[in-house]
C-alpha cells in the first residue's frame, strides 16, 4: 500500500504546512492551457469554420465538414430511440426537479415610489441567444445538458445553443443528445474543446454567435472560456472537480471513501478530494476504505492518478480548525457530515455547493436534486456563485421621476457636477427649470 497514495497529514492553524499549502494553491487555470487556447481562438476568429474543422480533427480525432457539425432532427430522432428507458424516466425525474428548483429562483419584476409620485424599479430580460458546453470527452456528461439548458429555457431563452465533442466517427453521444432535446436545446453541434468555445464567442458561417457561454470543461476549455470573456458574457470559472469532506467519528468510513473516490473519477487528472477529520483512526479507516474501492471502479485509471497527485487527508485539532481548512480550500463541492450538522453549515463561507449530513451524496447534487451542477472550481468558490437560473437574464434597471423629483434632487445633481467637474451633467438637469 503505497504512502504515496492518498497520504495523511496533520494541520493546525498555528503552522505552515507544506503539502497542505502545496495542495490548496492549485492554479485557477493551467498555464500550458492558457498559451494552447490563445492561439487556438485566434486562428478561428481568423479563419472561423475551417479552423474548427482542423482543431476538431486534431484534438477530438472526428472528421467532421462544417455541414455536420450541427446534430439534424434524424439524428435526435434515432438517439431517442437508442437510449434505455430506465435513463429516460431518470433523466425527466431529474429535469423536473431542475425545472422546480429553477422556477423557485426567478426574481420578479419589481417597483417602488419616488418621494414625489416618480418609480424606481428592476425588470430581468433574457439572453436571446445563449451557448452551453457540454462535457464529452472523458465522460459524457449528460446530466450536464440538463443542469444548464433546463435553466436558460425556465429563464425565457430563446436559442438554446449546445456543443459537445464528437466522438472519431463523428457521432455525438446518444444519451447527451437526448438529454439536450429534453432540455430544450434549439441547436446542439458536434463541436468540443477549444475550438467549440471559439465558434460560440466570435461566430463562424455554421455556428451563430451566442450571447453568453456557460457550463463546465477541462483546463483548456475553463483557459478559452476566460480568454474570450468580454466577446461574450461567462457564467464562472468551472474546470476539474472538487470535493471537500468534513467529518467527525460519527461518519461512516466506507460512505466519506465513496464520496471522495467520485469527484476523482472524472478523468482529466486535475480533480481534487480533500478530506478533514478530527480523528487519527477515522482518516486511516477511510484512506483503507479508498484504496478498496478504487480498485472496484471501472474508471480506476484516472481515478489512482488523483490518489497521487489530488487527494489529501488531513487530520485536524477540531471542527473549528477542519472548517477553517475547508474555508480555505473553497471547494467546489463540500460535504459535511458530522454528529450535528445543522450547528457547523453557518460556519461554511466558501463552497460551491453545501451538502449537509450522511445521506446527502454529492452525487446528488450532480445529478438531481435541483440545483445546477455547475460550480466554480479552483478556489474560485471564494467570490464566485454555482450557475442559477438568473445567470440566464439580464437585469435591467427603471427610473422614472416626475417633476417634483427632479427638483427635490436638483442640489444633489449640482453639487456633484461641481466637484466632478462635469457641468453638462449639471446643465442636462437644471436647464428644464430655467
Amino acid at each position: 500500500m503505497s504512502k504515496n497514495l492518498a497520504p495523511i497529514v496533520t494541520w493546525d492553524t498555528d503552522r505552515k504546512y507544506k503539502k497542505v499549502e502545496n495542495f490548496l494553491l492549485r492554479p485557477v487555470v493551467e498555464e500550458k492551457a492558457m498559451k494552447i487556447a490563445a492561439t487556438v481562438l485566434a486562428d478561428i476568429r481568423q479563419r472561423g469554420d475551417q479552423a474548427v474543422m482542423d482543431y476538431a480533427e486534431k484534438f477530438d480525432g472526428s472528421n467532421l465538414s462544417a455541414p455536420r457539425f450541427q446534430v439534424t432532427k434524424e439524428e435526435i430522432a434515432e438517439a431517442k430511440k437508442g437510449v434505455d428507458a430506465a435513463f429516460k424516466k431518470a433523466a425527466k425525474e431529474a429535469h423536473k426537479r431542475i425545472t422546480a428548483f429553477s422556477k423557485k429562483g426567478l426574481r420578479d419584476d419589481w417597483t417602488m415610489a419616488t418621494p414625489k409620485g416618480g418609480m424606481l424599479g428592476e425588470k430581468f430580460v433574457p439572453f436571446d441567444r445563449v451557448g452551453a458546453y457540454i462535457p464529452g470527452g472523458a465522460a459524457p456528461l449528460a446530466s450536464t445538458a440538463l443542469m444548464t439548458l433546463t435553466l436558460a429555457k425556465v429563464a425565457g431563452v430563446k436559442e438554446l445553443v449546445a456543443c459537445s465533442p464528437a466522438g472519431k466517427d463523428g457521432k455525438l453521444n446518444p444519451y447527451i443528445i437526448y438529454a439536450l432535446d429534453l432540455a430544450g436545446a434549439t441547436e446542439i453541434y458536434k463541436i468540443g474543446g477549444i475550438q467549440a468555445i471559439g465558434a460560440m464567442a466570435y461566430g463562424t458561417k455554421t455556428i451563430g454567435k451566442v450571447r453568453k457561454i456557460v457550463g463546465p470543461g477541462g483546463p483548456y476549455v475553463t483557459a478559452a472560456k476566460r480568454q474570450v470573456y468580454g466577446d461574450v458574457a461567462l457564467d464562472m470559472v468551472a474546470g476539474p472537480s472538487e470535493i471537500a469532506v468534513l467529518c467527525d467519528r460519527s461518519a461512516n468510513p466506507a460512505y466519506v471513501a465513496a464520496d471522495l473516490l467520485s469527484q476523482a473519477e472524472h478523468g482529466t487528472g486535475s480533480e481534487k478530494s480533500l478530506l478533514v477529520t478530527t480523528s487519527q483512526k477515522q482518516a486511516e479507516a477511510i484512506r483503507v476504505e479508498i484504496l478498496k474501492q478504487a480498485e472496484l471502479l471501472s474508471r480506476s485509471e484516472p481515478v489512482f492518478k488523483v490518489l497521487e497527485k489530488g487527494m489529501l487527508l488531513v487530520v485536524v485539532k477540531s471542527l473549528s480548525d477542519g472548517m477553517k481548512l475547508c474555508n480555505l480550500f473553497a471547494p467546489e463541492h463540500m460535504e459535511l457530515i458530522v454528529s450535528q450538522p445543522d450547528q457547523w453549515v453557518d460556519k461554511v463561507v466558501n463552497a460551491g455547493a453545501l451538502f449537509i449530513g450522511e445521506w446527502t451524496p454529492e452525487a446528488v447534487g450532480d445529478f438531481t436534486a435541483g440545483p445546477s451542477h455547475v460550480l466554480p472550481t479552483g478556489g474560485t468558490a471564494a467570490y464566485f456563485s454555482g450557475l442559477t437560473v438568473e445567470d440566464f437574464r439580464r437585469r435591467v434597471s427603471l427610473i422614472q421621476f416626475t417633476k417634483e423629483d427632479l427638483k427635490e434632487v436638483l442640489p444633489v445633481v449640482e453639487a456633484f457636477g461641481r466637484v466632478e467637474t462635469l457641468d453638462g451633467h449639471a446643465r442636462s438637469a437644471t436647464i428644464r427649470f430655467e
